[in-house]
């Protein structure tokens, strides 16, 4: 794609205003995260994919070093729970020498980037560069900052919340976003140098600079309106057409899975011939050319392999089991839940009332709390409850779905 740009790099990064807050840190392979279940790792996969065997070898090691539970994040990261501080680095040294991983900047593109014969333009020599360019700002640039490089076709990433997003646009290029400011379209080269100067920019204020801060709120522009339905799973697509084959989707309930249920999943996936997984957003991962033998093996196992799921559209945190923050049970009590959710709507199970697994509104939210649990009607887990009830009022059937109140 050589299209002229229609808008010069620097038009983008005018009116900086340095107004830096402070923000908490991502976990990474070499610097978990301590939780409430011990440390939590997060393995950047290269590219997002890696073979059944590499999978099933991770799931091995969350068992040797950790508690076992593997989460794939709503980003499509992969994440291992229960780490202790004498076996986190065994456990990184191990993963590292095991596959390729990713450090420094976060760059999501699609995990089937360059094989999705409806992309609009191939993002990953755009992500190669910007990676580059962006090596040196490394200790400089927060750990929340990350750029998003959308080529179209059939995994949106619209929704990745970015500093900095690409996404491809028919005819003219790329529409460069920063910050939630106004999108601006200009050709690869001007997308990288656009790209690599806000980051710059963020680099030179310093680590808790994020792209918010580089515009004054008048440059800010809202998105269009959205459901809390099209936040969640209302994209899933059961098959994936590659440029060879074609994909299938199953996801992790709730993001999470036991090491046995994966290890089980990818010798499953080794006796079909699949021969590459990939992490993909929504907490999916994707088999390329799977059977259907091999997908009703992942339903046996518990895993989602259809659209119509209800725990598509439930949102849950680990919750006390594994969060010091955590006040209820929250992906035990959205197993229980989930046959009761009526058709269409969203259901959000948070331990607190930060709401980590689900920033967005949902038609209901439980919000764990010292007293109760919060019911939110049409909100997030920090807003005011309209009322509080108990476990055992849940479990009677107290939750009023339909909008009773």
């Amino acid at each position: 794609m050589t299209l002229a740009p229609t808008s010069s790099p620097r038009t983008l990064l005018t009116g900086i205003v340095a107004e830096p807050a402070r923000r908490g840190a991502c976990p990474t392979l070499y610097a978990p995260m301590q939780t409430g279940d011990g440390l939590l790792a997060r393995v950047r996969v290269a590219r997002a994919r890696l073979t059944p065997a590499d999978l099933a070898a991770i799931a091995k090691m969350a068992d040797q070093h950790g508690n076992g539970l593997i989460e794939i994040t709503a980003r499509g990261n992969l994440q291992v729970r229960g780490l202790r501080p004498d076996t986190a680095p065994a456990f990184a040294e191990a993963v590292a020498a095991l596959l390729p991983v990713e450090t420094g900047l976060t760059i999501d593109i699609s995990p089937i980037a360059g094989d999705d014969p409806e992309e609009l333009a191939d993002p990953r020599p755009l992500a190669d560069a910007i990676g580059r360019g962006a090596a040196g700002m490394a200790e400089r640039l927060g750990p929340k900052v990350s750029v998003v490089i959308d080529g179209g076709g059939q995994i949106c990433l619209a929704t990745l919340k970015a500093d900095i997003h690409l996404r491809a646009q028919p005819r003219i290029g790329w529409a460069v976003t920063l910050g939630g400011g106004k999108p601006q379209h200009m050709d690869d080269e001007g997308a990288v140098t656009t790209a690599l100067a806000a980051l710059g920019a963020l680099a030179a204020i310093g680590p808790e600079a994020r792209a918010t801060d580089l515009f004054p709120v008048r440059d800010k522009v809202s998105g269009p309106a959205s459901s809390a339905a099209s936040r969640v799973l209302v994209r899933w697509r059961s098959s994936l057409d590659l440029a060879q084959g074609h994909s299938r989707a199953i996801a992790l309930p709730f993001g999470a899975a036991r090491s046995a249920e994966i290890i089980a999943l990818c010798d499953a996936a080794m006796a079909s011939k699949v021969t590459r997984i990939r992490l993909a957003p929504e907490h999916i991962l994707l088999l390329d050319n799977a059977p259907d033998a091999l997908i009703a093996q992942a339903a046996e196992l518990g895993f989602i392999t259809r659209a119509d799921d209800p725990r598509n559209r439930i949102s849950a945190c680990i919750g006390s089991g594994g969060c010091a923050s955590g006040h209820i049970a929250a992906r035990e009590l959205a197993v229980q839940l989930a046959p009761r959710l009526p058709t269409g709507q969203t259901l959000h199970v948070s331990g607190c009332s930060k709401g980590c697994a689900h920033p967005h509104a949902a038609d209901l939210t439980l919000v764990g709390q010292t007293d109760g649990i919060g019911l939110v009607f049409a909100g997030r887990a920090g807003d005011t409850p309209s009322k509080l009830l108990d476990a055992a009022a849940l479990s009677a059937g107290a939750v009023p779905f339909q909008g009773g109140r």
